[in-house]
């Protein structure tokens, strides 16, 4: 907080600074800086403002600017993306109307929260969260999608020789989410695979055990979680996103999160 609070002291009176007013760390941000000050929200009475219409696999709609607007991008966090480019655009003197157009026209990021050929028998995405925040947040945006039933299954590793103080806190998050949960390797590197795993359960106990496997082939643990999703089940694979090797020993080996997704839902529509 303290680096990026940095950037905003560092403004000069002519330069203009936009914040999430819903965020309290948004607020510290525009303390002692100079800038003319703005804010954007969903929640609160902001500067830039924003409503959630309609929060679903398909995309968002929002009532923002004046307008109903439907995006391509999924989530609240992508609300917030969104409201964040269309004030800091309309500060910086663009048109509203083709800001709007320009950004309802946007596909997400490949990786990030990634929804694997949409309309299958259940719903599969693939996202880069690898860190415990993000993968809390994927997991809150899902659980706003849930209707009925449906189960969440979350395929979850930790990056070896990295940070090991995560890993009992991610095991932690899937489990509090999820239904269910294959803890697998993500890029081990010069680490074994088991002992980032067994460093990962000791964040959860003997109750979210109980719906936790252990499967350190990150592809047969993908298969699994596709093979256990009945029909309106939800699958997250989690910490690899875009990426398309598996580092293990120094070496990178051919690997895509998304493909092995795909192959499991085509063989399932067939």
């Amino acid at each position: 907080i303290r680096a990026k609070k940095g950037f905003f002291d560092d403004l000069s009176g002519d330069a203009f600074a936009l914040v999430n007013i819903d965020d309290k760390r948004g607020m510290v941000m525009l303390q002692n800086s100079k800038a003319k000050k703005y804010t954007f929200g969903l929640k609160k009475m902001a500067d830039f403002k924003a409503k959630i219409i309609t929060n679903s696999f398909e995309g968002l709609e929002l009532e923002i600017g004046g307008r109903t607007v439907w995006f391509k991008l999924i989530g609240d966090f992508n609300a917030y993306n969104l409201l964040t480019v269309f004030g800091a655009a309309s500060l910086l003197g663009e048109d509203p109307e083709t800001v709007l157009m320009k950004l309802s026209s946007l596909t997400g990021a490949n990786g990030r929260f990634d929804v694997v050929l949409p309309g299958s028998r259940f719903t599969a995405i693939v996202d880069y969260a690898h860190t415990p925040d993000a993968l809390k947040n994927v997991l809150e945006t899902i659980t706003q999608f849930r209707s009925g039933n449906e189960q969440v299954i979350s395929v979850v590793g930790c990056g070896g020789n990295r940070d090991k103080t995560k890993r009992p806190l991610m095991a932690a998050i899937a489990c509090k989410y999820s239904d269910k949960v294959i803890l697998t390797s993500d890029n081990p590197r010069d680490e074994d695979p088991l002992e980032i795993i067994r460093e990962m359960q000791k964040g959860i106990g003997p109750t979210e055990a109980r719906k936790t496997l252990v499967m350190a082939d990150r592809e047969e643990a993908i298969k699994m979680a596709c093979m256990m999703a009945k029909e309106k089940d939800i699958v997250l694979v989690a910490g690899k996103g875009h990426e398309t090797y598996q580092e293990i020993k120094g070496v990178k080996h051919p690997f895509d999160d998304k493909e092995v997704v795909s192959r499991m839902l085509k063989m399932f529509a067939n």
